[in-house]
């Protein structure tokens, strides 16, 4: 969420923002918003003379009930009384006024950072740097579940019985694979110095509102029926909530956590030809990274949290690419995002495995999260970043890692994950 005071001291900034991110529709918000943060202040500072007369004419009734004028005593009162409803109506405004300039805070864009290249959508993201050598073998790659079922892997029409599409049996050997690379996922994050926690898989209204956009929330989260509770997109969502309305002392910062947990998403609208199987879902599993840190830090950390994920993939040797996502690309609470990408073989191209975003204070300054520090107190900023997300993490693994029999080779540092198995194969 922008800042009222930056927003009110430069409009125009706001204004060019909203144009790089290609949201037009937006740009009568900055001047409706300013009006109403006149008409609040104003309110305001008269609200806030009333109680200063308050104060001031009730001492004043004490001392004349002190010196026997009890006549111009109760007039007085009645001054006091006709303030007191007047400063009602004035308190009532201000909140009716707050209200207002709250919903539309919340839907005016976070300031980009000046290195995010503006472009109107994913196909103009900017790739930045490949890690490895993209291969194609000399033999014919399956689809992803195809693999899977030759494995005995995956059953997905027993899963389409049971909960319909987009969810899915793991079985066997490709089950264990997927939760082999959770937990070494979970241990390079803890030997990187990460604190590991599993947090809440539900989460207040007032939390999902504090993390994302409302798009966002309509987009992917399910909600409890009769609760104020949903089930959580991704763990950042609980992550990021654990420090909701705290003040955290400067010297304990930054905050560095890992976290596992399901994840659960509505996936609205149609998604293509390769986004069938197990690509795009609505139950998975996944290993994330959240960094809680100060303003001055977070464009460090934010370059430490994607590498981690290339790192990460890198050893267990898949190729992979970094992506900067454009204005237009970038959710309207990000500063800078960087998507990870991973090589298809089967399709000769990189997919989205990762996805590592720097919000600056826009999450903090919606959830109250802020530093003590000698200078007085200021809102943190907060990161998060993929560490993996099987399975879609296993449809580059497979397709990496399948050798021409059809058995699919398991790099080194998965094998003790994999109680010493070296590969899997067709029994």
């Amino acid at each position: 969420m922008i800042d009222i005071k930056f927003l009110r001291e430069n409009p125009e900034t706001v204004k060019e923002n909203i144009r790089k991110k290609f949201q037009d529709e937006k740009l009568p918000l900055v001047d409706e918003v300013i009006q109403l943060d006149a008409e609040s202040r104003k309110a305001q500072k008269e609200a806030d003379e009333l109680r200063a007369d308050r104060n001031r004419i009730s001492k004043e009734i004490g001392a004349l009930m002190g010196q026997g004028k009890r006549e111009e005593a109760m007039a007085k009162k009645e001054q006091v009384a006709a303030n007191a409803q007047k400063l009602v109506e004035l308190e009532k405004k201000e909140e009716e006024l707050q209200e207002k300039i709250l919903k539309i805070l919340m839907v005016i864009p976070n300031i980009i950072d000046p290195s995010v290249p503006i472009g109107r959508n994913d196909t103009e993201n900017v790739e930045i740097q490949r890690y490895g050598e993209p291969v194609v073998p000399d033999f014919e790659i399956p689809y992803h579940t195809e693999i899977m079922e030759s494995l005995d892997g995956i059953d997905l029409d027993s899963a389409r019985k049971v909960a319909g599409n987009g969810f899915y049996y793991l079985m066997g050997d490709i089950a264990r694979l997927h939760s082999a690379v959770i937990t070494y996922a979970r241990d390079f994050m803890i030997d990187r110095g990460f604190t590991y926690c599993v947090p809440p898989f539900m989460i207040r209204s007032n939390v999902v509102t504090g993390v994302m956009s409302f798009a966002e929330m309509d987009a992917m989260m399910y909600k409890i029926e009769g609760e104020d509770l949903y089930l959580i997109g991704t763990s950042e969502h609980s992550m990021i909530g654990k420090f909701i309305d705290t003040i955290i002392p400067e010297d304990q910062l930054p905050k560095t956590l890992t976290s596992y947990s399901p994840c659960f998403r509505k996936e609205k609208g149609a998604h293509g030809l390769e986004e069938r199987g197990v690509y795009r879902i609505h139950q998975f599993e996944k290993q994330e990274m959240i960094v809680v840190c100060k303003p001055e830090d977070s464009k460090a950390w934010f370059d430490k949290l994607w590498q981690n994920t290339v790192d990460l993939f890198r050893s267990m040797e898949i190729p992979v690419r970094t992506l900067e996502c454009c204005s237009g690309d970038l959710a309207d609470l990000k500063v800078k995002s960087i998507d990870v990408e991973a090589w298809s073989p089967r399709q000769k191209k990189y997919f989205e495995v990762g996805s590592c975003s720097n919000l600056g204070d826009a999450q903090a300054r919606r959830l109250k999260i802020r530093v003590s520090g000698e200078n007085g107190k200021y809102f943190a900023h907060t990161l998060n970043n993929t560490v993996v997300a099987p399975p879609r993490m296993l449809i580059a693994f497979l397709e990496n890692h399948l050798q021409k029999d059809g058995s699919v080779r398991i790099p080194e540092v998965l094998q003790p994950y994999m109680g010493g198995k070296k590969e899997i194969r067709k029994k």
